[in-house]
């Protein structure tokens, strides 16, 4: 049995590695795709402690990663698909194993929203993107839209002007919700556009997207706009579809903590962007992860020991 079994490895789950794994634990972490979670997909991190030049998410994610094999953390890239909770022993099941852990840790992230339209999902991933910084550089020389109007959706579009000839954000609302130094950045470059006050509610095209229709949600009036692809950065949802029926979750599905990450069932813990907490940033997910760890150390001390 192990002492910790974390579920996910973005920075929270790495994170919580590191700190497992300097205090001595046996711990496994599971990742079903790739270490560094969002931040493996974020172009340009500035905001982060220690780093006072940008460095890229892919990077970022990179270092964490080697920091956490550094001090032992065995990265097992395997996908969960069961969990069994409510027990003293909790259990993590994946296609081929059971394991079993005295405590565990959920750091399995979110994951961008859709528009929920009809072309959306035939077009994914031939048109339709949710990760400028994947895509980018297909759309050299073209143009794009980016749906959003928050810090990722204004990142994207500072990103995608590097390689196209266009770029239109599109907004529901007036005003950006992305931090001040961005949105000065998107409002001074040439290549930008703006749509305030406007919807996506069509995705045009038979063989491959050739446009989007656009209604302005005020007068109502609707026009196409000529674009080759479509950048949609309207918000996460939680990975919780394993533990929303053992945990307590907000109406969106957020699992719900207290400071010292400790959900609704004993020895089961939440980091990073899975919790429903006030700021979802790479900070934050670290600081829940090492948080998740001294509980579930002191947890297993209580309980075990």
């Amino acid at each position: 049995m192990h002492d910790i079994l974390i579920i996910g490895g973005g920075m929270a789950g790495l994170t919580a590695g590191i700190y497992a794994r300097r205090a001595g634990l046996d711990v496994l972490l599971f990742e079903k795709m790739f270490a560094g979670g969002q931040i493996a997909t974020t172009y340009s991190v500035e905001n982060y402690p220690g780093f006072d030049e940008p460095i890229t998410g892919a990077e970022l994610a990179m270092k964490i990663e080697n920091h956490a094999r550094k001090f032992g953390l065995e990265i097992l890239y395997d996908e969960v698909i069961g969990l069994k909770l409510d027990h003293k022993t909790k259990k993590a099941i994946t296609e081929n194993k059971e394991y079993e852990a005295k405590a565990v840790i959920l750091a399995m992230g979110a994951q961008p929203k859709t528009l929920g339209l009809s072309k959306e999902d035939t077009f994914r991933g031939r048109g339709v993107s949710y990760c400028a910084t994947c895509d980018g550089a297909f759309y050299r020389g073209k143009r794009v839209a980016v749906v959003g109007g928050g810090d990722t959706a204004v990142e994207d579009a500072l990103f995608l002007a590097q390689y196209v000839s266009k770029v239109y954000l599109i907004h529901r609302r007036n005003e950006l919700r992305a931090y001040k130094l961005l949105q000065r950045k998107v409002l001074e470059n040439k290549k930008i556009e703006i749509f305030w006050n406007s919807v996506v509610n069509e995705i045009i095209g038979e063989t491959e997207v050739t446009g989007v229709r656009v209604s302005d949600i005020q007068s109502g009036q609707s026009n196409i706009i000529d674009v080759d692809g479509v950048f949609v950065a309207i918000g996460i949802q939680p990975n919780s579809s394993l533990v929303t029926e053992s945990l307590v979750t907000d109406e969106a599905g957020f699992v719900i903590a207290d400071e010292c990450m400790r959900t609704s069932l004993s020895g089961v813990f939440v980091a990073g962007d899975l919790r429903k907490k006030p700021m979802w940033q790479i900070i934050t997910a670290a600081s829940d992860g090492a948080i998740a760890t001294l509980a579930a150390q002191r947890y297993i001390i209580e309980e075990y020991e």
